[in-house]
């Protein structure tokens, strides 16, 4: 275990933040008891997480929007290795849904074009004041592929699960996919406006809470800018020189990997 700065954890060689980690729940997690129905979320950071937390949300509240709409996302989704709430996860009634960075149970992976994630994970750490992120996009690029972000990297992450696909029950989602098909039947449920509006603000509220209690903020960037994902918004902030070498890396790191990509 190693510190590597104020906010950044190395616990077996994956980087945490600390401001809500219980390294205790870390070191005990290989003696956690799952159960049968147990629903595992697993995501690289800003790659599409609080879309997944909403749509199992009405899956297993039966698609009823004001049953979802009385209890916070923290308490119907809760993370693994993190504790937000202090919840006690054996007290919990089944189904469970949990959530989780961690690099490789039902599971469901949720990932997301690798340049999108890099954009919004930049302006994600440029809002919260803990993460200390650097001022522009070429530096925060190499803080991510030298593994120092929370996640560690996004290539080892995707690629880790993936490999273990035929261990467990995994379903892998496309983020963009998700984002493509919303206003259409998806999961035996509807997306439409006010799901939509609820997703957003969901996220908003939490994000807000978040800032207000632990993190604090940097600069002027609003909770429901970071919410506006759009695929393909890399091409409004990526240089072509940013770009070129992105291509250069990505077919090294993702050779034999047959999972398909949205880029725009």
């Amino acid at each position: 275990m190693d510190n590597t700065n104020e906010y950044l954890l190395n616990f077996k060689d994956c980087y945490f933040h600390c401001f809500s980690l219980k390294v205790d729940l870390l070191e005990h997690l290989d003696d956690f008891e799952i159960r049968d129905d147990d629903v595992f979320i697993i995501i690289y950071p800003k790659s599409g997480k609080f879309e997944g937390w909403q749509i199992l949300s009405l899956i297993y509240f039966e698609g009823h929007r004001n049953r979802i709409e009385m209890v916070e996302t923290r308490h119907r989704v809760s993370f693994l290795e993190y504790s937000l709430s202090n919840i006690d996860h054996a007290r919990r009634f089944s189904p469970r849904i949990f959530t989780s960075h961690l690099p490789y149970y039902l599971i469901i992976y949720i990932y997301r074009n690798s340049k999108d994630v890099l954009i919004s994970y930049f302006h994600f750490s440029k809002f919260l004041a803990i993460y200390k992120a650097p001022d522009n996009i070429e530096q925060f690029m190499e803080k991510i592929l030298d593994r120092k972000v929370v996640g560690s990297l996004w290539f080892d992450h995707i690629r880790g699960w993936y490999e273990h696909r035929c261990d467990f029950n995994i379903l892998f989602m496309m983020y963009e996919e998700m984002k493509k098909v919303r206003g259409e039947s998806y999961f035996l449920i509807i997306a439409s406006r006010s799901f939509l509006s609820l997703v957003s603000m969901n996220y908003i509220l939490l994000v807000s809470k978040l800032k207000d209690e632990l993190l604090g903020t940097r600069n002027s960037e609003s909770p429901a800018d970071l919410e506006d994902s759009i695929v393909g918004d890399w091409k409004h902030h990526l240089t072509r020189e940013q770009n070129e070498r992105f291509d250069k890396i990505f077919p090294r790191k993702m050779e034999d990997f047959h999972l398909k990509f949205i880029w725009d």
